[in-house]
């Protein structure tokens, strides 16, 4: 059973809190997303709270 410890998978380890997990890591990330009026890539963060508005045509990204 000490190895199961040691070697938990990776379903379990998405379960855990961030700070309890073997390797420590953040649940949000940043995405590139692409308008699909004009094309432009914006860079979004994964938990924003507020609407994006795409540079080039103001469009609604997310």
């Amino acid at each position: 059973k000490e190895t199961l410890r040691l070697h938990p998978s990776l379903e379990e380890e998405k379960q855990k809190c961030k700070l309890k997990r073997l390797v420590q890591s953040p649940n949000s990330y940043f995405m590139d997303v692409k308008c699909p009026g004009c094309y432009k890539i914006t860079t979004v963060f994964s938990h924003a709270q507020t609407v994006v508005l795409c540079v080039g045509c103001r469009l609604a990204e997310c």
